[in-house]
């Protein structure tokens, strides 16, 4: 058994002495699983970055086994994320999330495109926030848990939506929400596509999005916690917006 693919490193853990086990995000195999012979090598480990473009070939004998990699290093996101700490935050995020939501083998195609062009903007300090808030709502769609922002879910219309619910992931509009208004989450403009996307709203969206990533994807996954990095980044990113 053995293909061909690029793909995004999320993680590396050390395998025996001299090898590494490679988690990576390919664009045609999806989130995906190998060793890597030598992959501590001096030669190899500082280009086994987090976030790093690879040329992949896997290999086994047996398509269930976990198999070997052979590596080309294309590119390194290493210093464009390391450049600013709302940056590398948000790479950790991005990666962490994958590993989280992803069922091994199961290709994404359309969410790999969506997060090599996020990580591509690493260096675009002023466009990452928002790219990011985007690329969630993305994940959450990929994942079946997508919202539907097209028009209240009370009365239908395309009123000034304002509310999302906490239970359909539906839009609500002001006057749809009634005396249920505590009880809804935001949406701020920015989730319409709206508005100049300052980084308040970019953090309120950012909690919209988090409730259903903590209450209705992590259940689905066995009710594990999401990754500490999302966290890490929304604090880095109310840090800088205060």
């Amino acid at each position: 058994m053995d293909w061909r693919d690029t793909g995004i490193l999320l993680s590396t853990r050390r395998h025996g002495e001299t090898s590494a086990i490679l988690e990576v995000f390919t664009a045609e195999h999806g989130r995906h699983m190998g060793v890597l012979r030598g992959g501590t090598s001096r030669k190899i480990a500082p280009s086994l970055q987090p976030g790093a473009q690879l040329d992949l070939t896997w290999r086994a004998r047996l398509e269930d086994h976990m198999g070997a990699w052979t590596v080309e290093p294309q590119r390194s996101r290493a210093a464009s994320a390391m450049s600013d700490r709302l940056s590398l935050a948000g790479l950790n995020a991005v990666v962490a999330l994958l590993s989280f939501c992803l069922p091994e083998r199961e290709a994404h195609p359309a969410l790999y495109a969506r997060t090599e062009s996020l990580l591509d903007l690493l260096a675009e300090r002023e466009l990452w926030p928002l790219a990011y808030m985007r690329w969630e709502m993305a994940l959450l769609d990929e994942m079946g848990f997508g919202l539907d922002l097209s028009a209240c879910a009370v009365t239908g219309t395309n009123e000034p939506l304002d509310y999302v619910s906490p239970r359909t992931g539906r839009a609500v509009s002001a006057f749809g929400a009634g005396d249920w208004v505590a009880r809804l989450l935001p949406l701020p403009p920015v989730m319409l596509g709206r508005g100049s996307a300052p980084d308040g709203e970019i953090l309120d969206a950012l909690r919209t999005t988090g409730h259903f990533l903590e209450n209705r994807l992590a259940p689905a996954l066995g009710d594990r916690p999401l990754p500490a990095a999302r966290g890490l980044f929304l604090d880095r990113l109310a840090r800088q917006s205060s």
